[in-house]
């Protein structure tokens, strides 16, 4: 280490996954967004901004020598103040990564698909906030230092993560520099349709 969090992203996503699975272990409890009832325990059901705060504070504690005080949610875009990166490590104003999260979860927690998730990773316009546009706003954000995306989610018997993140790959490629890819895994998690899943992490590089 040279005083950075990490250098590189196969450590960061490693360290995410064993964060998700030791949230997990605990069984967390989501709640219905219009009824408030509680939805069964495990990770899978909260929502992308529920479980990246859970993460965060998990990282926190287990990698305490690399992300105690060095992580900070929702900071706001320098060239644009209104929008937020949902993750940016180091300290202000000279971020080490600015990343962006986003969440892959093709079944709900009833076990039918959800159809529209894929509008979060692979949709063109900015409107949508998807994966893709952010390789784009990060590239134009006006953060100094590193940057990347992160899509983390569930694996499903009919439902595998892999070609919609070659698809990410791809498109994104068309647009901008994309790093390796890196990835880990989870699995064993409590609740019975979303119990194993992956984090995937690339630099965005220009």
């Amino acid at each position: 280490m040279t005083g950075l969090a990490f250098e590189n992203l196969s450590l960061f996503v490693s360290d995410i996954a064993a964060a998700i699975k030791e949230v997990d272990s605990r069984h967390p409890q989501a709640s219905n967004a219009r009824t408030g009832a509680l939805i069964q325990p495990g990770i899978g059901p909260h929502p992308e901004t529920q479980t990246v705060k859970l993460v965060v504070e998990e990282l926190q504690r287990l990698f305490s020598e690399r992300y105690e005080g060095k992580l900070t949610l929702n900071v706001p875009y320098p060239e644009v103040s209104r929008q937020k990166c949902d993750l940016c490590i180091g300290s202000e104003p000279n971020w080490e990564w600015a990343i962006e999260v986003k969440m892959l979860r093709r079944m709900g927690n009833n076990g039918k698909p959800n159809d529209n998730i894929l509008m979060h990773i692979l949709s063109p316009y900015p409107q949508d906030r998807s994966a893709l546009t952010d390789c784009s706003k990060l590239i134009e954000s006006g953060f100094s230092g590193r940057k990347a995306v992160v899509i983390y989610g569930y694996d499903y018997p009919e439902f595998s993560m892999d070609p919609a993140i070659q698809a990410f790959e791809i498109l994104g490629r068309s647009t901008v520099q994309l790093g390796e890819r890196a990835v880990a895994s989870y699995d064993e998690l409590v609740h019975p349709v979303h119990r194993i899943g992956r984090v995937f992490a690339w630099e965005v590089l220009g």
